[in-house]
């Protein structure tokens, strides 16, 4: 029987053919990821249950993200906690301070994740590695501490929904747009549970790391997984990220789907999610002149060097709005070190915006870039919820960086096509 992605994925690690959506499976997995937050949950569960080691302590990844450099004394205490963990396990993989960012960017630019790989995380945004051709999903913490003890978990293989995306991209549309115009036609619970599989020929044109800002927002439409082939954009991507010999995987002709979505990203144009869901889209022209107040351009969708890039293309030249804060982070050590490079960092300052340093930081509210009451926001993260990134009477409008960098300028929420 021809096999969709996520089983053909699947089924090198299950203990039974992999025959169908619904089935339940026990599955070995190539690696266990937890942050400062989900981390401390998981440790004590996994310390509960009486487990004495990890089942690898190569494959057992803790990445502190979330409030680095550290906030308060509680957000210490966890990353202490989980410090010492981490020593006691003799885990290969442990990121905190210098050499740690943004765990969905961190991951994937050291080689610890590539196609064909079965990831499970403390975090509902390890989709992301189904950019890659990998299946990555987020578990809850007891279920991370079983998988950090015994290397396996069990699964009810999702069915799969296939989403094309024909034609050619306009100037200015960027991936995020594509993701959301998706979660605007099926809604936040339009794949509950699914695994969203990407194709057509824009994909195929689509470089890696746009492929991964689609893949980490498959949750955002109550996705299992975001899964795309890994083709030959893939392999050189991966092999330029110590990760050499990454197979191709493609799922087989004939495949069958729950359901099938088809888009002309032609006809397209650059589009934002408004208060105070994901599945709130519409484009950037039909929205009225909504002042801005701060601009996030960052987060483990959109903080990866083309981002950064397309944040420098537009604001190269130009001036943040007197009343706006634009802050920028890129999302690990290495990218902030290519923006230093590029001169990335001499356009932003000289633009007026804040750089700060790898941090999962304003996208959940945590610190640097806190909104206060009546506050609205443009980000380029994944979660437009209320109080999100601050105050419960703030807005965040989610968009692409481009689209970011532009409202920024204006003051207003813009296309870079306004400017």
């Amino acid at each position: 029987m021809p096999q969709t992605l996520t089983q053909k994925i699947l089924q090198p690690y299950a203990d039974q053919k992999v025959e169908g959506p619904g089935q339940i499976v026990r599955c070995k997995v190539s690696l266990v990821l937890a942050n400062d937050i989900t981390a401390t949950l998981a440790i004590k569960s996994f310390k509960g249950m009486g487990a004495k080691q990890v089942f690898d302590k190569d494959k057992v990844v803790l990445v502190m993200d979330h409030y680095t450099p550290q906030k308060d004394i509680a957000s210490a205490n966890q990353v202490k906690e989980c410090r010492e963990f981490a020593r006691e396990a003799g885990l290969t993989h442990y990121y905190e301070g210098g050499n740690s960012g943004v765990e969905h960017a961190l991951l994937p630019e050291l080689g610890l994740v590539g196609p064909g790989d079965l990831i499970i995380g403390a975090d509902s945004h390890t989709c992301t590695y189904g950019g890659l051709g990998a299946f990555a999903t987020g578990m809850g913490s007891t279920d991370i501490a079983g998988g950090m003890a015994l290397g396996e978990t069990w699964f009810k293989v999702p069915p799969s929904i296939h989403v094309t995306f024909n034609g050619v991209m306009p100037k200015w549309l960027r991936a995020k747009d594509l993701i959301l115009a998706l979660i605007g036609k099926i809604g936040v619970d339009g794949a509950l549970y699914s695994a969203l599989e990407f194709g057509g020929a824009a994909i195929e044109n689509l470089d890696v790391e746009g492929r991964m800002t689609m893949a980490n927002m498959a949750i955002e439409a109550g996705g299992k997984a975001g899964l795309f082939a890994s083709d030959g954009k893939t392999r050189a991507w991966c092999a330029e990220h110590t990760r050499q010999d990454a197979p191709q995987i493609a799922a087989d002709p004939g495949a069958t789907y729950q359901e099938e979505h088809v888009f002309d990203v032609s006809a397209m144009e650059p589009v934002v999610a408004c208060p105070h869901l994901p599945g709130n889209v519409t484009p950037v022209s039909a929205l009225p002149n909504l002042p801005v107040n701060q601009v996030i351009i960052g987060s483990c969708t959109n903080g990866r060097i083309s981002d950064m890039r397309d944040a420098a293309l537009v604001l190269k030249g130009r001036k943040v709005a007197r009343d706006v804060r634009c802050i920028i982070l890129p999302a690990t050590p290495g990218i902030w070190k290519q923006s230093m490079k590029e001169g990335l960092f001499d356009i932003f300052t000289d633009a007026g915006c804040i750089v700060g340093p790898p941090t999962c930081g304003p996208c959940l509210g945590g610190h640097m870039g806190i909104l206060g009451d009546g506050e609205r926001a443009v980000a380029t993260t994944n979660r437009n919820f209320r109080g999100r990134m601050g105050s419960l009477e703030s807005e965040v409008y989610l968009s692409s960086p481009v689209v970011a960098a532009a409202s920024a300028v204006t003051g207003i929420i813009s296309s870079p096509a306004q400017l």
